[in-house]
């Protein structure tokens, strides 16, 4: 079975802010792309208009307008994807490990974790950092086979060991990253009480 094929990976899809497909991409005036959403809750919690990923600074809040030609795109990768992970039936095709059910073509085999992934499997290698630095190669075959031999007399942590460790890795990262959006949100809060004190003993300060 052939099963099409591309050069496209989620990455180039990817808003900087959420790490996600794009959903309504807007562009700003320097270029840079983001969701149309979160574009817009990181300008509620800043003093300036200023662009997330180089950090360049509009004068007046940015009127954002849906990006058609990305929107296309991203909807061009999406039914690619959808066309690739069609159901491995065929011999020499190598089935993704991580897939219930119906197994899907495995399209990378990752020599670290011993374990075949398809498309939608192979994702967080993709994205990532630590997953980044593993060696992918073709589709292999009996790869418990090689971890065997390779491992038989190390230590091997299990896969879902290593998720729920590096799941507990994010939430403490996302916690501490709530936390410092509510600090600033207090500093913003405190900085405004203290001009609007100011105006008031300004305007006292007129009347006497």
């Amino acid at each position: 079975m052939a099963c099409a094929n591309t050069s496209w990976s989620e990455e180039n899809f990817s808003c900087s802010l959420c790490l996600d497909v794009f959903n309504s991409p807007v562009s700003t005036a320097c270029g840079h792309n983001f969701c149309r959403t979160c574009v817009t809750k990181f300008w509620d919690e800043q003093v300036q208009y200023k662009c997330p990923v180089c950090n360049e600074i509009f004068h007046t809040r940015p009127d954002l307008r849906v990006n058609t030609f990305l929107s296309e795109l991203i909807a061009q990768f999406r039914t690619t994807v959808r066309v690739k992970e069609q159901p491995c039936d065929e011999p020499a095709e190598v089935p993704c490990d991580v897939c219930t059910g119906t197994q899907q073509k495995a399209v990378k085999s990752c020599l670290v974790c011993f374990t075949s992934y398809c498309q939608t499997h192979l994702e967080p290698h993709q994205r990532v950092a630590g997953l980044k630095k593993h060696r992918l190669v073709e589709p292999m075959d009996r790869l418990e086979d090689m971890m065997y031999a390779d491992h038989k007399s190390h230590p091997v942590v299990p896969l879902k060991e290593e998720y729920e460790v590096k799941t507990a890795q994010l939430g403490k990262i996302e916690a501490e990253v709530l936390q410092m959006i509510q600090e600033r949100k207090q500093k913003i809060k405190e900085i405004k009480d203290t001009v609007e004190l100011s105006n008031k003993d300004a305007d006292r300060e007129i009347v006497v």
